[in-house]
């Protein structure tokens, strides 16, 4: 990414586990700091013991909620669900954190999602009316809400899921844990956010990306469908079916470029081969008279790789990054989080000293600090810089769970690409295609949405309406 609070964020990152050891809230932990890319505002772990769910939750990132005396309070459980959340709909405190827990009168459940509902607030109102009480603002809680409002309805949890699940709108992966000892996941019919099971033995995992599975010491078996519900029995039984077939399929491109950490697979498809297939068709599309190729970490690593090897230029660092400082957006000011990149990206002088360099990394959003990196180069000694992106320029709001919804803010719908690459103070500036992104992740059968490049949509998209969750 260019610098953290100029890059989009994705809503969140989710977990389940059932095992034979009494572990569980431990194993969960340890996915959810394999997941924290994926969100750095909160954390929560669910566990179930003997038939009731205790949870704890609050803002921050992992290893902050769960300090070594809180994870020794969470009770030995067989059966969790954990969840990391970065806000597209919602503020960010531990009411907004998940997982989310409601009761009804035969039970309670618990529930973490990922993703964004197009008609929240329509669910929410009619729940209201109902006399559901809500404690939250975000549309996570209306999830939860409804499929304990169905449960007490139907008198099943795993019917008022698949109920619940054909009365939402819009992109989300879900995992259900339930007083009754089910493990419940879900993937909307699209398919918008990734979801993978995991097997090690008799043990099941459930998880946003595979790279979870593993730091938990799962073994990746196979993505969960769009579509597919998945539920794993109190006796550690696995039985699937599709509740929400015949949708036009729609992962969000932008996984693969972003979102997804490397050493994930997404629907069959390596995001490290993907990043890699990036770069070559970045250089087809984008050559630049050049020295050196270097990437802005961690997303913009693989893809420089692709651009080296493609143009058969040499590879070279161009950053030390500095892993122990905390988060550059949570300082109040921009001076303040122009201080933490520069103490979070150093550069490598001795790298890029006298020679022209290519830049690669994975997008610009509203190009408000972007300068700053190229300039950091320059200043290093870099006699040209040539910043390449490897997504197209976001030019539309997303409605499924990225945090981009005023096109106003774009730079790309504000400037132009020589006005951009001068903004940037890079002495050139270039995109992939939509075409050619595509192109680098297709297969098998894959179809995406790349409707914040393209204004197209995998389902009819309405105006962000976030601003209604702000009240209760």
């Amino acid at each position: 990414m260019l610098l953290k609070q100029d890059s989009p964020h994705e809503e969140c990152g989710i977990f389940g586990i059932r095992t034979q050891l009494d572990e569980a809230a431990g194993i969960t932990y340890n996915a959810l700091l394999a997941l924290q890319h994926r969100g750095q505002e909160g954390a929560g772990i669910a566990v179930l013991r003997e038939h009731s769910i205790l949870y704890h939750k609050n803002v921050g990132l992992v290893s902050e909620v769960f300090t070594r005396p809180v994870l020794e309070k969470l009770p030995h459980a067989h059966c969790a669900i954990g969840h990391v959340r970065y806000s597209t709909t919602g503020s960010n405190t531990r009411d907004n954190a998940q997982p989310m827990v409601k009761e009804f009168l035969r039970g309670r459940i618990a529930a973490a999602h990922n993703g964004n509902i197009l008609n929240a607030a329509e669910i929410r109102r009619s729940l209201f009316e109902a006399g559901c009480d809500f404690a939250a603002t975000n549309d996570s809680e209306v999830i939860a809400s409804l499929i304990a409002y169905e449960a007490l309805c139907c008198g099943d949890v795993e019917k008022a899921v698949e109920n619940a699940a054909k009365k939402i709108a819009g992109a989300f992966t879900v995992v259900v844990l339930s007083s009754d000892g089910r493990l419940i996941a879900l993937r909307d019919g699209n398919g918008f956010r990734p979801l993978c099971l995991g097997r090690q033995g008799e043990n099941v995992a459930i998880a946003s990306e595979s790279c979870a599975l593993e730091s938990a010491g799962f073994h990746f078996e196979r993505d969960i469908a769009p579509g597919e519900m998945v539920v794993v029995e109190e006796d550690g039984a696995v039985k699937s079916r599709m509740v929400l077939p015949g949708k036009k399929r729609g992962m969000c491109v932008f996984e693969y470029v972003y979102f997804a950490r490397t050493d994930s697979v997404l629907d069959g498809l390596s995001v490290y081969e993907a990043r890699l297939r990036m770069g070559a068709a970045l250089f087809r599309e984008c050559p630049a008279p050049a020295d050196i190729v270097c990437g802005v970490p961690d997303s913009g690593l693989a893809a420089a790789l692709g651009y080296a090897k493609e143009s058969g230029l040499p590879y070279a660092p161009a950053f030390v990054k500095n892993r122990y400082i905390g988060r550059s957006f949570i300082f109040p000011t921009q001076a303040q989080r122009d201080a933490a990149v520069r103490l979070k990206l150093s550069p490598l002088a001795a790298s890029v000293e006298g020679k022209r360099v290519v830049l690669v990394d994975d997008s610009i959003v509203r190009g408000t600090t972007g300068a700053q990196i190229v300039a950091s180069l320059k200043d290093a000694g870099a006699k040209e810089v040539h910043l390449r992106i490897s997504s197209p320029p976001f030019r539309y709001a997303c409605h499924f769970g990225t945090d981009i919804d005023d096109p106003d803010t774009l730079i790309a719908n504000r400037l132009s690409l020589e006005e951009t690459a001068g903004r940037m103070g890079a002495d050139s500036l270039g995109y992939i295609s939509i075409k050619a992104l595509t192109a680098c992740c297709a297969g098998q059968g894959r179809q995406f949405c790349d409707g914040c490049f393209s204004g197209h949509y995998p389902i009819e998209s309405p105006e962000s309406r976030k601003d209604l969750f702000e009240a209760r």
